[in-house]
């Protein structure tokens, strides 16, 4: 598909929230789309009976409503995803269509002359950004529809506030799907789905991630359409919405007081738990390692020995270097005085004695996740340096207490965990990447590929991301073989950060595919006291892993 796509825009007003805003500028910018229409809401005239049969109509939800105000004073958002911008100043020559619907109760039904109005445009996507449920002729007013985000998982929220019942009942994790409007509430052809983690303290901070990194989701399916035409597209599609949907939750709605009677001392109490916790305790990652009889990984999580550090630090994120019958253990190294990690070494021998780690690389900026691997017999290291924006290679010029820094690979990126891996000649990336400030690093995973891992030209895979799910999207050690078949580890962050390991089988790796499944894991189950593991490695015989253990602030060190 050469041309352009032909976008319209339903709004209720020309003010329109920040992230909506910013989705616009980037589709404005791709040069994927055109706009050509601007739909907009007439005001509803106001209700008969003045202020107070107004207040009357609200007092059911005047709970939530005083609930939202408090969340405004107590949880500070940067940025604000629902702050006002003007979309005449980023299209000021786009014309505008003024409808006013034929309103039902919850829905919106646009009279015959407005959807000549918008026919007339020859429209290819509808873009909703406003109206209430929408009925009638205007879902089939564009060419491919009106695309839709639903913030909420449908499978299990249908209905609203986005983003409010998931930490009200404590769910582990929020939805959110792109979806093709259809008369099902909630129940349209999907194009896109995700899920992040739930913020359990604050409604407005989980509402703000949400919005933030939904955003992406419609410039990806626009650019998918135009480059592989719409019937490729929609045949997959129509692969994606293949499974039926049967929905037997509730519709949610509003919270109204007497279920906010019953919820808001569990949250409070929720607030007041995890406060206290931050404040008498500390989580402190340490490392557990294991030595298996043959090459190959140790499977029995409750026998391996732990590498405890002191107590004003932790380890994690363990990656093992095998040298003339020793093991070379890096990992991150972090101080709580400075909060601010560093990679570190040590040496473990066959019997399995560990020496003290000593800092091998360490910059103004936290690293982490010190990936390896060797090309040319030259040893390199990816650590994770997000804070620099950017993805940092070093090469080792004696081992293994000093780098060099060698190249950026990617720049003026917010990446995690970069992890490479070569297979048939041809070298790949996976790492989780944060699109748009506001968003969490948690949640999509990318994929690049490249011929040569020291150039820096590295090709975006045409499905990124590859994964947009925070229970198995970012990395959690290198990718490896087992009887024949390829696996990546995975964190499973959806109970909280790190809380496991999951193993993934990439069925299908190539330039146009990616396909994996889940396996089989990590949980934090093996010890009393331990709460979560993100990391699985293993080379030769030493197979290595770090958990979490909770522990008094003010102990003795």
């Amino acid at each position: 598909m050469n041309e352009r796509l032909r976008i319209g825009i339903l709004v209720d007003r020309l003010q329109i929230p920040a992230w909506a805003f910013r989705m616009l500028q980037i589709l404005q910018d791709s040069g994927d789309v055109e706009f050509v229409l601007i739909v907009q809401n007439t005001p509803e005239p106001p209700a008969k009976g003045g202020l107070l049969k107004k207040v009357w109509h609200h007092f059911g939800q005047l709970g939530y409503l005083l609930l939202e105000k408090l969340e405004r004073k107590l949880f500070r958002v940067r940025p604000d995803a629902f702050a006002l911008n003007d979309l005449a100043e980023l299209l000021p020559d786009t014309p505008v269509l003024d409808v006013e619907p034929l309103r039902g109760r919850f829905s919106d039904t646009f009279p015959e002359d407005a959807i000549a109005g918008i026919r007339s445009q020859q429209v290819d996507v509808l873009i909703r950004l406003g109206f209430r449920i929408l009925r009638g002729e205007i879902l089939n007013a564009a060419r491919y529809g009106v695309w839709s985000f639903h913030h909420g998982d449908n499978r299990v929220n249908r209905g609203g506030p986005a983003g409010v019942w998931e930490v009200l009942l404590n769910w582990p994790t929020t939805g959110s799907v792109l979806q093709i409007l259809t008369e099902d509430l909630d129940g349209g052809k999907i194009l896109f789905r995700s899920q992040s983690r739930t913020d359990h303290l604050s409604i407005r901070r989980n509402r703000n991630v949400l919005y933030w990194k939904t955003l992406m989701f419609l410039p990806r399916a626009l650019k998918q359409l135009r480059r592989m035409g719409p019937d490729a597209f929609f045949q997959h599609v129509d692969r994606l919405n293949a499974a039926p949907i049967l929905y037997s939750q509730r519709l949610f709605t509003t919270p109204t007081n007497r279920e906010l009677l019953t919820l808001l001392p569990r949250h409070a109490a929720r607030w007041l738990g995890l406060k206290l916790r931050s404040l008498l305790f500390v989580d402190q990652w340490f490392v557990l390692y294991s030595f298996s009889k043959r090459p190959g990984y140790s499977s029995s999580i409750w026998r391996f020995r732990e590498l405890t550090p002191p107590k004003d630090r932790f380890y994690a994120d363990p990656f093992i270097v095998q040298r003339e019958g020793a093991y070379y253990l890096f990992m991150e190294e972090l101080r709580y005085t400075n909060n601010r990690g560093f990679i570190s070494c040590c040496r473990i021998d066959e019997r399995g004695a560990a020496t003290e780690p000593v800092p091998v690389l360490e910059r103004p900026y936290h690293l982490s996740y010190p990936f390896l691997f060797e090309v040319g017999g030259n040893l390199y290291m990816v650590p994770e340096s997000s804070q620099n924006k950017a993805i940092e290679l070093y090469r080792c010029v004696e081992f293994p207490q000093k780098w060099e820094k060698h190249s950026d690979l990617m720049q003026d990126v917010s990446a995690v965990d970069a992890t490479l891996h070569e297979e048939a000649g041809r070298w790949w990336m996976f790492v989780n990447i944060r699109e748009q400030e506001g968003a969490s690093s948690l949640d999509e995973l990318f994929l690049f590929h490249a011929t040569d891992p020291l150039a820096g030209d590295w090709t975006p895979h045409p499905m990124n991301p590859i994964v947009s799910d925070v229970a198995s999207a970012r990395p959690a050690g290198r990718i490896f073989r087992h009887q024949e078949k390829l696996y990546r580890p995975s964190q499973d962050c959806a109970q909280g950060y790190g809380y496991g390991v999951k193993i993934n089988e990439i069925v299908t790796l190539t330039e146009s595919e990616y396909e994996e499944r889940t396996v089989t894991g990590i949980e934090p189950d093996w010890s009393p006291g331990v709460r979560a593991a993100h990391t699985f490695n293993f080379e030769g015989r030493l197979t290595v892993i770090d958990s979490v253990r909770r522990r008094f602030r003010f102990g003795r060190r």
